[in-house]
């Protein structure tokens, strides 16, 4: 049998405006009415208001059941520091909950390591050969472009042929730059190694910033250990 192909799941351009009142509302900082209003204003009808709401409930209202806690985490964090930016946050949950933005990321993220840009055609055509020559593919690459370019990530050319890195976003405290972490590892499936981890392609639009072994030393869900050659790596704690 020919093998399924990758769910899509992330199938809508979802604006930072969004996806932050939704955090907000999560966090007790603003009404659901409020949000209900904004994607009312901004959605022609009901079938594609629901397909966004679907999305949202995925990253900040109704996480599943296994990213609950990483989702409340991002919450407290908001919560205790409201400057937090909505972006870093958002970018975190959706490439634990949707595996197809994080490749869309990854892949960006290594074709722009070297020159800080690239093509959108390079990037579509690196996911058709992951998740097939299909319409949905494309389509849905560009719902993931277009999320990505309206949360300051990315910036395309005026012909919309080249995608060029924003300026890295740093991430401020240790607690973010933990859960950040705890996000590339929930990615990966695998343990990283403390060197590369600031290079990691899926999170190129932000820094961890500089004594990274010593900040997640003390993360109580981390585990940083060494190997036989005694190169660090960093795990989420069984």
């Amino acid at each position: 049998m020919r093998p399924t192909a990758p769910q899509i799941g992330f199938d809508r351009f979802i604006r930072l405006e969004w996806a932050t009142k939704a955090l907000e509302v999560r966090a007790g900082l603003a009404e659901i009415d409020e949000l209900e209003a904004i994607l009312d204003q901004a959605h022609s009808g009901p079938a594609a208001r629901k397909k966004t709401r679907t999305v949202l409930n995925r990253l900040w209202l109704e996480p599943r059941k296994g990213l609950e806690p990483f989702a409340q985490r991002a919450v407290e964090l908001f919560q205790a520091a409201p400057s937090t930016p909505p972006a870093a946050l958002t970018w975190g949950m959706a490439i634990v909950t949707y595996p197809f933005f994080a490749k869309v990321a990854e892949i960006i993220g290594r074709l722009t390591s070297l020159q800080g840009d690239c093509t959108t055609a390079e990037v579509h055509r690196r996911m058709a050969e992951i998740y097939g020559e299909r319409e949905g593919t494309r389509r849905m690459t560009n719902m993931v472009l277009q999320s990505q370019i309206d949360w300051a990530t990315l910036e395309r050319s005026d012909n919309g042929k080249t995608l060029t890195r924003k300026k890295t976003i740093a991430l401020e405290g240790p607690d973010l730059v933990r859960w950040m972490t705890r996000a590339v590892l929930e990615c990966a499936g695998r343990p990283v190694g403390l060197g590369t981890l600031d290079a990691q392609p899926v999170i190129f639009p932000f820094g961890l910033g500089e004594n990274l072994g010593f900040v997640l030393s003390s993360a109580p869900d981390l585990d940083l250990r060494a190997d036989s050659a005694g190169s660090q790596f960093v795990s989420i704690q069984d």
